[in-house]
């Protein structure tokens, strides 16, 4: 089940951008504070792609200047600059209506922004496919529309953390459809096995039922329909190791969803899929690329 509706006749089939109505800065703190760290190439991508990259590095050094944002140099890139908000650029934001609620991590040095460059670089870069392929289409997916590191409560003090919350809306004539994903991106610096084992993760999400307090403890509608009208679709992407390695894991992912009980009934209900960052670069998240979890020949994840 998905949401849809109806679009204005009037409306443009244009891809989205962020407006440049908005002022730059105020866009480059924004992201910042969703996603923690990106790279100049990264927020030029992102917010104005057709425009200078000159035009954003002249902004982030004013900001820089102002004692909002600072940056890291990764080593061995060229010296690429990798962008944080300081402490006082993250009190700035917390209180803007689009990051309400959003907890703001400020990055208090280098270290601590080095130490989180890896894995935050790479869940930006599986978004940027995502934003490319939706200015292609004409569909709706901004640099807004992507949150790193949700946190839900599984019960028992026990909570699951995807790398990012997706959503996103498919235009087709005058129909929207709205669609959301959990995306779990693997590096490889895990085990096969504990990467499997994040699928019962999401199946207890699923399934968990708060109980209400009080004398006469009752359940109650699952915990996730607070969040989300419909649970989302759960999307692994895989990087970091050779093409075989990828495969294998895969693979185990697969046997964790045809063998554990609570996740073969999750993927009755939600789909499972999983695909190579390399492949989504190269051919885009709408082509045959997302091996479904449940088997199968491998389709765009809209049709999953």
């Amino acid at each position: 089940m998905e949401l849809t509706a109806t679009q204005p006749k009037d409306r443009a089939a244009a891809g989205f951008t962020p407006s440049p109505a908005e002022p730059l800065k105020h866009q480059l703190l924004a992201t910042l504070a969703q996603h923690r760290m990106a790279s100049t190439h990264q927020l030029h991508v992102l917010l104005r792609p057709d425009r200078s990259r000159q035009s954003v590095s002249q902004r982030l050094n004013e900001l820089r200047g102002q004692r909002l944002a600072d940056f890291v140099v990764l080593p061995q890139s060229h010296r690429t600059r990798v962008w944080y908000l300081t402490p006082k650029g993250a009190r700035l934001t917390r209180d803007w209506p689009a990051l309400r609620g959003r907890p703001p991590y400020p990055i208090t040095s280098a270290t601590a922004a080095s130490l989180k460059t890896p894995h935050t670089l790479t869940v930006l870069r599986t978004h940027l496919v995502f934003v490319a392929d939706a200015r292609r289409r004409g569909d709706e997916h901004g640099h807004l529309d992507w949150t790193p590191e949700v946190v839900h409560s599984i019960g028992d003090g026990e909570k699951v953390v995807a790398d990012a919350v997706m959503h996103y809306t498919l235009t087709d004539g005058q129909h929207r459809r709205k669609l959301r994903a959990f995306i779990e991106v693997d590096r490889a610096t895990m085990s096969s096995e504990r990467l499997a084992a994040k699928l019962i993760e999401y199946a207890r999400l699923w399934a968990y039922q708060p109980q209400t307090a009080g004398r006469h403890r009752q359940t109650t509608q699952p915990g996730w329909l607070r969040w989300y009208p419909v649970f989302p679709r759960i999307l692994f992407v895989l990087t970091g190791a050779r093409h075989q390695a990828m495969n294998n894991r895969i693979s185990d992912l697969k046997a964790m969803t045809a063998h554990h009980p609570l996740v073969t009934a999750l993927a009755r209900n939600v789909p499972l899929a999983a695909a190579l960052l390399d492949d989504l670069e190269q051919h885009g998240p709408t082509t045959d690329v997302w091996t479904p979890l449940t088997g199968g020949p491998p389709r765009p994840w809209t049709e999953l």
